[in-house]
């Protein structure tokens, strides 16, 4: 199936005073494609086997497949005092390994990490202006304000819009919702409408905001044509789900649930004058499907290498300390989900030591009750949201 692109254009914003506004350098230039009209589902007139013996998607159950993912921001919390956001750094060890990612973690004031979407957070109490060796400081006292320190430079216009650039990190914020983010590896596009973009150079997410969206990795396509059917194709294996029940995997008639709508993208987070965080250390995620299978807390062995690569890292950094901890998504019952949290954190701590990692390892399971999306949107299943909570988490705290 292909897909139309629209383009989605914003007016010129025209700020007061020093403040120059949302001028050309905030006109979206992005686009959400709208999925062509033209593709129809076909038709299925075979009735399902009885039990299919068809090949799995690892991490899936018969017939099913990966939702089109989520967008994920960066956690836009953490700025340092200096306002140089983006500054705390995974160590570049940790960020090189397939099928993890790294990230800043922050914590609460009992030393507890903390997860969920971040805001970015600017400054803007009184009014003023400050001049030093490093940068200035200009504060309007109605919440707006300008700064460039270090090479950093914020725009807070104080309605939540905004600009913010360092030389390789750019965020533009509308204010109604929707905004853009750049770095030196992904770009990311949010419009009012629910719809946006994602791409990183390795994948792409199209989410039109209408219930159905792409997405492209290597040779994994995902479509979900948001009435019920979609497509899995991965160079290995390929589902066609016709949203009536039942999947064709590979030539074979198997059930399968009619996949969710893929759910509107929600709020660009808005600027405000709230305090920094600090990062308190690394957060490694592994992805869903990388380790176990589904339903399952024994580690996979094509996921040797994955746990082969972590090992190696902790002990090259000389890691003494690392905390595991296993989540699900709200599917089944809350014991059953905690007992697989616990299992599946108890096997990654197993798997590491047996690659003769020598850190103090701690395995901790928390089941459904730590989302860092939700598993519902208005009452409807949420593929997406249950992916990203289905997760084995590494903390390792910054003083170690």
């Amino acid at each position: 199936m292909t897909s139309s692109t629209r383009t989605a254009r914003r007016p010129v914003i025209r700020r007061r005073g020093i403040v120059l506004g949302l001028t050309a350098t905030l006109l979206f230039t992005g686009c959400a494609a709208q999925p062509s009209t033209d593709a129809k589902k076909p038709d299925s007139t075979s009735a399902p086997t009885p039990e299919a013996t068809a090949p799995t998607v690892a991490g899936y159950d018969v017939g099913e497949f990966p939702p089109v993912p989520l967008f994920v921001l960066p956690d836009l919390s953490l700025l340092d005092t200096s306002a140089s956001a983006f500054t705390i750094q995974v160590n570049e060890a940790l960020a090189d390994i397939p099928g993890v990612t790294a990230s800043p973690a922050h914590c609460d004031e009992a030393g507890g990490v903390l997860s969920g979407a971040g805001t970015a957070f600017l400054y803007g109490d009184g009014s003023g202006a400050f001049t030093g060796p490093d940068g200035t400081v200009q504060n309007f006292g109605d919440g707006s304000g300008t700064s460039t320190i270090n090479g950093v430079t914020i725009q807070n216009f104080g309605d939540g819009s905004g600009n913010y650039s360092d030389g390789t990190v750019t965020i533009q914020n509308f204010g109604d919702g929707s905004g853009n983010y750049d770095d030196a590896t992904k770009s990311v596009q949010i419009f009012a409408d629910g719809s946006g973009n994602y791409s990183d150079g390795t994948k792409t997410i199209e989410n039109f905001g209408d219930g159905s969206g792409n997405y492209r990795a290597g040779a994994v396509t995902i479509q979900n044509f948001g009435d019920g059917s979609g497509i899995y194709s991965d160079g290995t294996i390929t589902i066609q789900n016709w949203g009536d029940g039942t999947a064709l995997v590979g030539d074979e008639t198997v059930k399968a649930e009619p996949l969710p709508p893929v759910p509107r993208l929600g709020s660009f987070p808005p600027l405000g004058a709230l305090a920094p965080l600090e990062s308190c250390g690394t957060t490694l995620t592994f992805e869903d499907g990388v380790l176990f299978d589904f339903d399952r807390s024994e580690i996979r062995a094509d996921a040797a290498a994955t746990l082969d690569a972590v090992a190696e890292v902790l002990s090259s950094l000389d890691v003494a300390q690392a905390d595991i901890s296993g989540h699900t998504d709200a599917i089944g019952s809350d014991d059953y989900n905690q007992t697989l949290s616990e299992k599946r954190a108890q096997s990654v701590v197993s798997g590491l030591e047996d690659r003769g990692v020598t850190a103090s390892l701690t395995a901790e399971g928390f089941g459904e009750s730590r989302p860092v999306a939700a598993n519902e949107v208005d009452g409807a299943d949420n593929p997406a949201g249950r992916q990203l909570n289905r997760r084995v988490e590494i903390f390792i705290p910054a003083t170690l």
